[in-house]
């Protein structure tokens, strides 16, 4: 997966789109950690890679949490997420927008327990 520049507020990365029998929507764990690199890493101190990534699907917006057996590329996404999306017959391949720090903290702070550092640019 490759994450490039969207907008003030998103990456974009393609990945296959498809039901899991999962609570959360789930991506391969080193793609996860990888991307919470790229884009909530600080590079002071220590950062942690486990924060989950939040990802806009069509109009919805996920949190994305590791797991060890989804393939690469894939998004699994539980039912109930999948269809609040216009993914029709998963899987489908999909543009899949990264929230970057400033957003994914705002957009946690409404749904989930979950925070997320914003880099000090300064």
């Amino acid at each position: 997966m490759t994450l490039e520049e969207f907008s003030a507020g998103y990456y974009v990365g393609r990945f296959y789109v498809e039901p899991s029998d999962r609570e959360h929507a789930v991506i391969a764990r080193d793609q996860h950690e990888a991307a919470n690199e790229q884009v909530y890493a600080t590079g002071k101190d220590i950062d942690r890679l486990d924060h989950p990534l939040v990802m806009k699907v069509d109009e919805t917006h996920l949190p994305v949490f590791a797991a060890d057996d989804v393939p690469i590329d894939t998004l699994g996404l539980p039912d109930s997420a999948l269809e609040s999306t216009r993914v029709a017959q998963p899987p489908t391949l999909k543009d899949v927008l990264v929230a970057k720090a400033a957003r994914a903290a705002q957009l946690l702070q409404w749904a989930t327990p979950y925070t997320i550092r914003e880099p000090n640019l300064a």
